[in-house]
């Protein structure tokens, strides 16, 4: 209880993400199931109530049974689920979203690159003009340099 040592078997970032996203992914699985086994047993009690008992046998909106549509509505919105769940989740998930924002995080530096080109193109700093405008002093650091110990008869002026 009151030991110094510390537990070592925590998980590190990578592994936390990996987990979350496998946590998260089975959650969208759990739900789309528990979607599907509520739709087919609303859609079994829709055709009871109508067919068995006999609840709004008049009630035909275009010439179909009430309960046509709502097993037909219903079913377009777990067609969706389940193409959202099992496809796009698949084909789109963490790494294609990694993978997204790398590629657009390089496109941003290109631009960002391009664009300082040009600015120093257009707007040269001063000391890179006074460069320009006198070659023969490289740096002016140059003539201060002191002498190396490997080379003791190392020249001052260059």
């Amino acid at each position: 209880m009151f030991s110094k040592k510390k537990n070592t078997s925590k998980m590190d970032a990578e592994q936390r993400e990996l987990y979350e996203n496998a946590r998260k992914r089975t959650l969208q699985k759990k739900r789309l199931f528990q979607h599907f086994i509520v739709f087919l047993g609303a859609s079994i009690l829709a055709i009871i109530l109508n067919v068995v008992i006999g609840f709004k046998e008049e009630y035909q909106p275009l010439g179909y049974d009430w309960f046509v549509w709502i097993v037909l509505i219903w079913g377009f919105i777990f067609l969706i689920h389940f193409f959202n769940v099992l496809l796009v989740n698949t084909f789109m998930g963490k790494e294609w979203q990694a993978k997204q924002i790398e590629k657009l995080v390089a496109k941003q530096k290109e631009k960002i690159a391009k664009l300082q080109q040009q600015v120093e193109k257009d707007h040269p700093l001063p000391e890179k003009e006074s460069q320009k405008n006198f070659p023969e002093s490289k740096d002016s650091n140059d003539k201060f340099k002191p002498i190396s110990p490997d080379k003791p008869d190392q020249n001052y002026n260059h």
